[in-house]
């Protein structure tokens, strides 16, 4: 695998009040971060990981312990070394009417080109590069402010991408985004990640997008703890149940997502599989059944049948059978 990008060693992360006293948000954590790796945060709200990404990113200093870039003290790099280590893609994005999206872009090769902002064939090169991998070329002459918040964020993305650096690090990058959006830049940042060997890390709340392109996550709970590894592993080992407990909400592993209707009526076993099966263990939820998958059970059996692009549900209660030619002659039956 190699060295890593980032590592933290021992890093505790906090802020000073207003008398200087230090408030500690989590740690100690000993994290590490490996190109081609991309990684989401992820926690509930006001758990410390916009201050995590902040600190990794020397937005701010550590309450103790040590960030290092490229097997480098990040304390020790002075300003031009540290912006070609990381770039940074925040919430807030740039909408100064004067700037087209070719010269936003063009800002990512500062580091090299210095106040004058003379570009070089190499910059050229990279902003070019940065341009094609995020298709943005439909838009360059067009000011910043015209631009959706979809095609701002692919600007943003583009501007780090011209930055060049090892290290890219997003803070909510999909906030205000439609769904279609939305994937389009998860699906764009994990390519990045493996295509072009990038290392990034992401903080967000979009749980079922980052359960599908994280190659690690980084989940923090309202108390500072942080467990890292595989999505998997977390949804296996009850982390994203104990990070997100609240008020009775529940992690379902067996679909990965966070249930938001109550069960209390009857259970209905379901012997089927495929859409059909799906689609209708998630209308019964929506109903208030439990949805049993156990083949011991001998009553309320519910089957799917499709034949010929022909789908019919059966039930089975007390004996008695009744077929429906829909989804929804069925459920009203119930």
């Amino acid at each position: 695998m190699g060295q890593p990008i980032l590592q933290t060693t021992d890093l505790t992360i906090g802020y000073h009040t207003r008398s200087n006293q230090s408030k500690t948000i989590a740690g100690p954590l000993n994290l590490s971060l490996y190109p081609g790796e991309m990684i989401c945060v992820l926690g509930p709200n006001g758990c410390g990981k916009s201050t995590l990404l902040r600190t990794v990113a020397g937005l701010q200093n550590p309450v103790s312990g040590t960030v290092r870039l490229s097997e480098k003290n990040m304390a020790q790099l002075k300003p031009e070394e540290l912006a070609r280590q990381i770039s940074l893609v925040l919430t807030d994005n740039v909408r100064n009417g004067n700037l087209d999206v070719y010269t936003v872009i063009a800002l990512g090769r500062y580091p090299y080109s210095g106040w004058l902002g003379i570009l070089s064939g190499a910059d050229k090169a990279a902003i070019a590069h940065a341009v094609q991998v995020t298709g943005t070329s439909d838009f360059l002459s067009r000011k910043i402010d015209s631009l959706s918040d979809g095609e701002c964020q692919k600007v943003m993305l583009a501007r780090a991408m011209a930055q060049d650096t090892p290290l890219i690090i997003l803070d909510e990058p999909t906030a205000h985004l439609d769904l279609p959006s939305r994937i389009q830049l998860m699906r764009l940042l994990h390519k990045l990640a493996k295509e072009n060997h990038k290392a990034i890390l992401i903080s967000t709340h979009e749980l079922d997008l980052a359960l599908q392109v994280a190659d690690q996550i980084w989940l923090m709970d309202s108390t500072g703890h942080l467990a890292a590894g595989l999505p998997e592993e977390l949804v296996l080992d009850g982390s994203f149940q104990r990070a997100f407990d609240k008020d009775g909400i529940s992690f379902d592993t067996a679909t990965g997502t966070f249930p938001v209707h109550d069960t209390g009526k009857e259970t209905l076993t379901l012997r089927a599989e495929g859409a059909a099966a799906f689609w209708t263990r998630k209308a019964l939820t929506r109903k208030g059944y439990v949805v049993s998958m156990d083949d011991q059970l001998q009553s309320n059996v519910v089957t799917i049948v499709e034949t010929r692009g022909i789908t019919q549900w059966t039930i089975e209660k007390q004996g008695q059978k009744k077929s429906f030619n829909s989804l929804s002659e069925f459920l009203a039956a119930l």
